[in-house]
């Protein structure tokens, strides 16, 4: 079991999101896919508190669905699926056989920063075919806004990344609006989050 400190300091606040934009269709069955599911710790922290969902976990590395794995047995959840690869950045006909419409809910917490700008192209187009009528896709994460980063501590975050890996880096707010909308995904809400994140919620129209 992979520990995200990151992760166990933001389940709480992101747990409090997906309920106020889930709740009013707690009524129906829903699906959701994760991207990008890391750890573990998020998904199986949401699962209780929102058990008319079931998760469908993914990520591209061996050792993050062993993690999955791993938490899904500690805790016993009974509505989150064994995870399966799954990289965003291939054409959603790959996605792990996912039917077009299927999906209620996408969600991808700390992805788009820690990765190439390909996976955020991917991840938009994907969702705008996987996703059925009026379902969400939420984004979690730092973010520049046309083309500005605030405050210091996220300039340095992206300095670090792309230190890292030229390819990472805090991706563009309006850029991603703009690639959405091109993919039938309206950026519905912003919303501030803690420590200078933000969670993004585009619709499907």
């Amino acid at each position: 079991m992979l520990v995200s400190p990151a992760a166990e300091r933001s389940q709480a606040s992101l747990l409090s999101v997906l309920q106020a934009l889930l709740e009013d269709q707690s009524h129906r069955k829903l699906f959701g896919l994760e991207l990008g599911s890391g750890t573990g710790q998020h998904i199986t922290h949401f699962a209780p508190e929102l058990p008319f969902i079931t998760w469908q976990p993914s990520d591209i590395t061996e050792e993050s669905r062993n993690s999955i794995r791993a938490y899904i047995d500690a805790t016993k959840v009974k509505s989150v699926l064994q995870p399966v690869f799954l990289d965003a950045r291939e054409p959603w006909e790959k996605w792990a056989g996912l039917p077009q419409s299927s999906c209620d809910v996408i969600i991808a917490f700390n992805l788009f920063q820690y990765s190439s700008f390909s996976t955020a192209e991917g991840a938009l187009k994907g969702s705008g075919e996987i996703l059925k009528q009026n379902g969400i896709l939420i984004t979690y994460g730092p973010y520049a806004i046309n083309g500005v980063i605030t405050p210091t501590c996220n300039e340095e975050l992206d300095q670090r990344l792309r230190e890292m890996n030229p390819e990472w880096g805090l991706p563009d707010i309006d850029v991603l609006r703009q690639l959405a909308f091109g993919n039938g995904l309206r950026l519905e809400r912003m919303i501030e989050m803690e420590e200078n994140n933000k969670c993004l919620v585009f619709r499907k129209v």
